[in-house]
């Protein structure tokens, strides 16, 4: 969320970065402006009108003191009218923060100034591209059916226990998901992230906070009985972890890491594109988080797009990175990379990653801070990123390495799966 104070410091600057991400409230900015200033006149009318009681009161005492009756009556007179004028003051002054809060939710995360002005994922920036891309040896059979042929995953019975976008995982993919969750998550542990596992569902406030809600609503499984959310992802519960909480300086950044099945609604979603591993509703991932000092965002962003980058190369797949332009963003980001695998067998980039810094934006929410050197209490800044997403990994791993003799299993895989070679 962003904070007022910064909308007033420069609002033609924050319409303008607005506009970047193809916002179509920006009369908005105005607006909260303008109930700040109302808030501000509200409270300075409670506070004289509570001066004057006050001072009224004190007066009292005195002129009983020195006899003076008929003046002290006249006061209490004065007290009397003016106390029941509080109350509806301080009935506006609520009602008017209230309006000015569900306006300020309404305003996404500024860019920053690197980020592209475009609308969609055409006007994504390639910022580099690592990898030979051709055809596979063994053949060049798009996942959906090699998934079929080597019996890795049955789309049908997990339709029928759930419904479509479920896969069941058996046998050799049953394995080869595990292999690659735990790889993931050692990989990311030698780096310095804390492993956590958290909770698959979470409550109101810990989807408001990270910035779900009110934004993703439609895309999140909803429990509503107990009014949780099944979790889109694990930066939800993970970065939760510290809501509410004023954290010490020299214990940031913090370093996080946890494996989570995935919950998504994708409504809308149709057509080839989401055909097999593409698109599903339930899905599992590994999540990276750090939670910085402000000054140090910027190169933990860098650190993290790194490690990302270095954990694709493991994999032997030829990768590409995109600096989102703003139109392409999410709600709460200030800059993302996505991190794309190339797929031969079906001649696309797939998606299969984002970094993205948040700046201030979720810690407002949150309320997480910390104390600088000068005692000060300040917002922290959070970042995120998939390291990595599985279904499109899958499908990539199993599209580009066909061999007449089964699928090859990159080298850093291999004493995890224990095989060389997923065979039929």
């Amino acid at each position: 969320m962003l904070q007022v104070a910064l909308l007033r410091e420069n609002p033609e600057a924050v319409k303008r970065k607005l506009a970047v991400k193809h916002f179509n409230q920006i009369e908005l900015v105005d607006e909260i402006i303008r109930l700040d200033d109302l808030r501000k006149a509200t409270q300075a009318k409670f506070d004289e009108v509570q001066s004057s009681i006050n001072a009224a009161s004190k007066n009292i005492g005195a002129l009983m003191g020195q006899g003076k009756k008929q003046e002290a009556e006249a006061l209490k007179k004065e007290i009397s009218e003016l106390k029941p004028t509080l109350e509806p003051i301080k009935t506006q002054y609520t009602e008017i923060e209230r309006e000015l809060y569900e306006k300020l939710v309404l305003l996404p995360n500024l860019p920053q100034d690197e980020v592209p002005a475009g609308k969609s994922a055409e006007d994504n920036v390639v910022v580099r591209q690592n990898g030979d891309i051709h055809p596979p040896a063994g053949g060049n059979q798009p996942h959906w059916d090699l998934i079929r042929e080597y019996d890795l995953v049955d789309f049908e019975t997990g339709a029928k226990i759930t419904g479509r976008g479920f896969p069941l995982y058996t046998g050799q993919g049953a394995k080869f998901q595990r292999a690659l969750i735990q790889y993931f998550l050692d990989f990311n542990t030698a780096a310095g992230y804390r492993e956590f596992i958290p909770p698959f569902m979470v409550n109101e406030a810990s989807a408001f906070a990270t910035g779900q809600l009110p934004d993703k609503e439609g895309q999140m499984y909803h429990v509503t009985e107990d009014n949780f959310y099944l979790i889109p992802t694990a930066e939800v519960p993970v970065t939760n972890i510290y809501r509410d909480t004023i954290l010490q300086q020299e214990k940031l950044p913090l370093m996080l890491t946890a494996y989570s099945p995935c919950f998504r609604r994708e409504a809308g979603s149709f057509g080839k594109d989401v055909r097999g591993l593409n698109r599903v509703h339930q899905f599992e991932k590994v999540e990276i988080i750090q939670i910085t000092h402000p000054d140090k965002s910027g190169e933990a962003f860098e650190q993290m797009v790194e490690h990302v980058e270095k954990l694709l190369q493991s994999l032997e797949l030829p990768y590409r990175i995109l600096r989102l332009c703003g139109g392409d963003m999410s709600f709460t980001s200030a800059i993302t990379y996505d991190f794309e695998v190339y797929s031969a067998a079906q001649e696309r980039w797939l998606e299969v990653s984002s970094v993205s810094n948040f700046e201030t934006y979720q810690a407002n929410r949150l309320k997480c801070r910390f104390k600088n050197d000068t005692g000060k209490t300040q917002l922290v800044h959070t970042l995120n990123g998939s390291s990595l997403a599985l279904p499109r990994i899958v499908a990539a791993l199993l599209e580009n390495n066909q061999t007449p003799e089964g699928i090859k299993i990159p080298k850093a895989l291999k004493s995890y799966f224990g095989k060389e070679l997923i065979t039929k």
